[in-house]
């Protein structure tokens, strides 16, 4: 399990004296004038019931788990990322008072004391997410126009900046290779631009064939990068290596009016499954699309509703080791989870500012290795990191269970023999 706690508590902080601040300048009591007794205990805090750990009065959301107790728990709310963090106040060491020579002179006697502040990077709309082999998470920003590079460990950030380090227009998707070779979509560009493991750019591909490319996702056995073109109603297959374009999946020109299956209406987001299935949000039709490798269409699921197992705009998508296909729905702000062939087994979330809440979800990726989700909002600029259980842990979780029962049984069973010589017999089977 990730380390996450003092760092969630020092971003829970910053809020609370935001909150403290804003609080500062509210109308005082109509009692405010009556004399308080300084010596006074100061009434003790209750403890919220709210199910969470509390620690030193600061909220352990990483007790927040879907399907909640007392069912066995697939996913673990982390950590959410949005900035770096602040630099905290140092004790400073007593200030030296300026002689009336030095003040006459403009001499500052705690010069050496100052410094610039540190400088802040900020999430505005997060759209696309990667992780690469070290575990540091991508974000492609479209209003920032850079990609923010997160240390998930310690909110360390780096930045591939428009301008300076490459010539970004409007960023949206992002996907890694093996290599930790980093490609990412620009609309404005109208093209995928990659860049290598030291984020260097390498070059750019697609202007002949992309319109507004979104969402990318790559399937590292079969080098195929995938590209959801919502204006073109289609998405792109090239050759990750090459940059050959192999096939195209749906029909461009119907002005995103065709509804049939293995068409889109505005596609925007892809993810590569077991066996390199693909599996594409077809936004404006309210559906998830399957297509395999060599691009035959094979199903779709999901239609518009807000019961569970529908759609409205499903943006974001990703596959979890297991196969599971979890899908972001920007507007019913929820993300949903469901087996290759489209039946629902889980959804949570819903519109807030809290963990496991979310505002226009666009974005989600599945780190592989270490089994996380990230989701990534746009109305509220952060990303949200999650731990998956697979279904070999949930297993043993449910053997564990099972094993305490059965613990627990042979206990009470083995205390009602120690205690059967000492009940009384009913008086009617006394002799």
């Amino acid at each position: 399990m990730l380390n996450v706690g003092k760092k969630h508590m020092m971003k829970f902080g910053v809020s609370v004296l935001l909150l403290i601040a804003f609080g500062s300048i509210l109308p005082t009591s109509a009692h405010a004038d009556k004399k308080t007794d300084k010596k006074k205990a100061a009434p003790a805090v209750a403890k919220p019931s709210d199910g969470l750990n509390w620690v030193d009065g600061v909220p352990d959301f990483t007790t927040i788990v879907f399907p909640p107790a007392p069912a066995v728990p697939r996913i673990r709310y982390l950590d959410y990322f949005s900035s770096s963090l602040p630099e905290l106040p140092k004790v400073e060491r007593q200030k030296q008072k300026a002689g009336w020579m030095d003040r006459l002179a403009g001499v500052d006697n705690n010069e050496g004391d100052k410094k610039a502040p540190k400088i802040r990077y900020h999430l505005f709309a997060p759209y696309g997410l990667a992780v690469d082999s070290k575990g540091l998470l991508y974000i492609a920003d479209t209003k920032v126009g850079a990609v923010f590079i997160f240390n998930t460990e310690n909110d360390h950030v780096e930045l591939i900046k428009a301008g300076t380090d490459a010539q970004f227009k409007s960023i949206f998707g992002l996907a890694i290779d093996d290599a930790d070779h980093l490609f990412v979509s620009d609309g404005g560009r109208h093209e995928i631009l990659e860049f290598d493991a030291e984020h260097k750019y390498v070059g750019s591909f697609g202007l002949h064939d992309l319109r507004t490319p979104a969402g990318i996702a790559i399937d590292l056995e079969n080098r195929f990068l995938y590209v959801a073109d919502a204006e073109l109603d289609q998405v792109v297959v090239f050759d990750a290596d090459s940059h050959a374009v192999l096939r195209k999946l749906g029909t461009t020109g119907k002005n995103h009016t065709l509804t049939d299956p293995g068409n889109f209406s505005k596609p925007s987001n892809v993810a590569v499954g077991k066996g390199g299935d693909v599996f594409i949000s077809d936004t404006m039709n309210d559906r998830v699309e399957v297509f395999d490798a060599d691009g035959n269409f094979i199903r779709t699921f999901g239609q518009n509703g807000d019961a569970v197992g529908n759609f409205a705009r499903p943006k974001g998508i990703a596959v979890d080791t297991d196969g599971h296909v979890w899908v972001a729905d920007a507007m019913l702000n929820r993300l949903q989870v469901f087996t290759p062939d489209g039946q629902v087994l889980m959804s949570f979330g819903g519109y807030g500012i809290g963990p496991a809440q979310f505002q226009a979800l666009t974005g989600l990726t599945f780190d592989a290795k270490r089994n996380r989700l990230f989701a990534a909002e746009q109305i509220y600029g952060r990303v949200q990191m999650f731990r998956y259980y697979t279904d070999d842990e949930a297993r043993a979780e449910i053997a564990k269970r099972r094993a305490g029962k059965s613990d627990e049984a042979a206990k009470a069973k083995a205390g009602e023999v120690k205690s059967a010589p000492q009940l009384k017999l009913p008086p009617e089977a006394k002799p």
